[in-house]
């Protein structure tokens, strides 16, 4: 009997769905808006590239140090309750960022503590997620949300300071407090109340307890291991965006087109992931996505290889948005992984896979970025998809012992 894979239309026909989806848009877009008012502001008040990247790298630090701990409140308390109170407090914290004047040392403050709360908001959405679309509804609105953020921040790249000079920084800031608010509007109107996953429990465990319980979870059972280091994979094939300003200086004799030619590389992956992630939901069945995940994984790396020859700038663009097309490979494995964590453990689990995806991409980041200063862009971005193209490979063996389990299970067959 044929696989029936669902559809774009029967899932944003989902109420529910739809109104986390607007919320996201909501949210994401304002989000582009804050990043770009907050380095202007920051590099207007201190005239410092240093003071500017160090607020920027305060949007990676909160979620690796505090998602691990406070994600298990989305499998603690329901989460819908949880995603309303996070969307308000942000929503409060950006408004003070949007006073005038805020002094630089308080408003680096509410960055963290803005970011900080957007770990248990990230991990009850994820876990929610699962609850209101079923089977291959799930992977298509997981794809959905995926284009819908990479298509926002590409807009943002493009219309970000167009809008900023338009209505200056602070107005901006004050235009994404109003989305954290419009988000939590959109939840409280569509989204039903559920249970606390934890509600059967005799006694509520500890945030502590629920860590624990979380990282043994994760880290135990071979098949998620190896799902977890299949998303953290991104470190590799991210690590270009982060050097995509030397590496545009580098193909480039004209200093003026450096910035046209940053943004264009920048965009590039963003572009193929969105092709990609339409592509693999809609044309490629659910147990066939699961057969081609090691593939796709290796194709997310192995193209950056090819910059060892220092092509000329098509070339690398092709490159770059064929890597993106790659890492639709991720829809496949988010999943699997879903398929295999308990439903009253989602919350935790995805927090903690969130807070080492970040993690590997700042690291991966921070690593590229010192090592072009010395070998310069094109070897550093050929090593990292050389590296990632061999830790691909040994995950898709890995892969290969458990996947006719994680197909069989979400066939429903039994025995699984």
């Amino acid at each position: 009997m044929p696989e029936r894979q669902a559809t774009y239309g029967e899932v944003i026909a989902v109420p529910e769905f739809r109104a986390l989806w607007l919320g996201q848009v909501f949210s994401l877009l304002g989000d582009q808006l804050a990043q770009v008012a907050l380095a202007i502001l920051v590099y207007s008040r201190t005239q410092s590239a240093l003071a500017t990247a160090a607020v920027y790298a305060l949007t990676y630090l909160p979620p690796i140090l505090g998602g691990p701990l406070l994600s298990g409140l989305a499998d603690r308390y329901p989460r819908r309750r949880v995603m309303l109170i996070c969307d308000v407090l942000r929503a409060l914290l950006v408004a003070l960022m949007a006073v005038p004047g805020m002094p630089l040392g308080v408003l680096c403050a509410l960055v963290f503590g803005v970011v900080l709360i957007g770990a248990p908001f990230s991990a009850a959405r994820a876990a929610l997620l699962p609850e209101i679309l079923e089977g291959d509804r799930y992977v298509i609105g997981s794809a959905l949300q995926n284009m819908t953020n990479q298509a926002l921040q590409m807009l943002g790249f493009v219309a970000g300071g167009a809008l900023i000079a338009a209505m200056g920084p602070y107005r901006a800031l004050a235009l994404d407090a109003a989305t954290f608010l419009a988000s939590a509007l959109c939840i409280l109107a569509g989204v039903r109340r559920r249970p606390s996953p934890a509600s059967g429990d005799s006694g509520k465990p500890s945030v502590w307890a629920m860590t624990k319980a979380g990282a043994r979870l994760v880290f135990g059972d071979s098949r998620l291991r190896t799902l977890v280091l299949f998303a953290w994979l991104c470190g590799f094939y991210v690590l270009p965006e982060g050097i995509a300003a030397p590496y545009a200086a580098a193909l480039s004799d004209d200093p003026a087109a450096v910035p046209t030619v940053t943004g264009l590389l920048m965009a590039a992956m963003p572009t193929g992931t969105v092709l990609g992630a339409f592509l693999f939901s809609r044309f490629v069945t659910p147990s066939g996505r699961l057969h081609v995940m090691g593939w796709m994984a290796m194709l997310s790396c192995a193209p950056l290889a090819v910059c060892a020859v220092r092509p000329p700038l098509a070339v690398v663009l092709a490159l770059w948005v064929l890597s993106g097309i790659g890492g639709a490979y991720q829809l496949a494995a988010n999943a699997a992984f879903v398929r295999c964590v308990p439903s009253s453990s989602r919350g935790q689990a995805f927090g903690l896979v969130q807070s080492g995806l970040l993690a590997a991409q700042g690291i991966g980041i921070l690593i590229g970025g010192a090592a072009a200063q010395e070998l310069g862009p094109e070897p550093v971005v050929a090593l990292a998809g050389a590296a990632g193209l061999v830790a691909a490979a040994l995950l898709t063996a890995l892969w290969a012992k458990h996947r006719s389990d994680v197909i069989s299970a979400s066939r429903g067959e039994p025995g699984t």
